[in-house]
């Protein structure tokens, strides 16, 4: 039996796709695994280190760490209408988005990217916990902020506005899907373990979507307060077709999104 380390997000899109596989609802074939399930960012940080051998990564540094880790076909958070959005108390100009300080949901990830390449000039940031953006934008902390996952459901409902759709804004200027982050595995790791272990991935999600729209009380648990209305939308937006498998329009859309990351 061969044990490997396994991180990903407690994101409902993520603990979705991994339930089957973690609690052993699909034949695990000769590996066990090390689960960690830790805030995206924390796991970009990981990556840097060469920390798990299977990890959830914004694709911003999934591509970075390529000498690394590679891209399976399964398990992407990648679609269109579902990118970060920039939010704020009210309107704003251009230049006080470019002057003002703005908070991340982590220096490494595809949010932070995409809004980079909507505001070249915007270079004053701060990097926060995504759960705590909206707080930091009502109490007058920051400008703005650019938030995700769960937070594209509530910021309307504690009376903040949007700015841009980050996710529209690349849609539009690249004609290419967003693509959020995805599952990585080391390179070190032998063909035939990478190509099982992705069909394992495959085969959780596809035994997920047996039961939904009933969410497991895996899922549930991880999820914290959120209601289960929420999740289901934090499900629908993030988990679709190349969820299940990137394919060639997936593909095309990460090596676009390599191209905005060379300097």
């Amino acid at each position: 039996m061969q044990q490997l380390t396994l991180g990903f997000s407690p994101c409902p899109n993520d603990t979705f796709i991994f339930d089957a596989l973690v609690n052993q609802q699909v034949e695990q074939q000769d590996f066990s695994f090390e689960t960690s399930l830790e805030d995206v960012e924390t796991l970009n940080q990981w990556a840097a280190q060469g920390k798990l051998d299977i990890t959830k990564l914004s694709f911003a540094m999934g591509l970075k760490v390529a000498d690394q880790y590679e891209l399976l076909n399964s398990g992407s958070a990648l679609g269109r209408g579902c990118g970060p959005l920039l939010i704020a108390k009210g309107p704003l100009a251009e230049q006080q988005i470019t002057d003002g300080l703005i908070a991340i949901p982590g220096e490494n990830t595809t949010a932070n990217l995409l809004f980079s390449i909507a505001y070249p000039q915007a270079k004053h940031k701060k990097v926060m916990l995504f759960s705590e953006i909206e707080q930091a934008v009502l109490s007058g902390e920051v400008v703005a902020g650019v938030i995700i996952h769960e937070n594209r459901f509530t910021y309307q409902q504690k009376g903040l506005v949007k700015i841009v759709d980050l996710g529209d804004f690349w849609e539009k200027t690249t004609g290419h899907p967003i693509p959020l982050g995805g599952i990585f595995i080391k390179k070190s790791l032998p063909a035939d373990t990478k190509a099982k272990i992705d069909q394992l991935i495959h085969r959780s999600l596809q035994k997920a979507y047996e039961s939904y729209p009933v969410l497991s009380g895996y899922v549930k648990s991880h999820a914290q307060e959120m209601e289960e209305g929420v999740m289901r939308q934090h499900i629908d937006l993030y988990v679709n077709k190349f969820s299940l498998d990137l394919g060639e329009e997936g593909r095309r859309a990460v090596a676009r999104l390599q191209q905005a990351l060379v300097p």
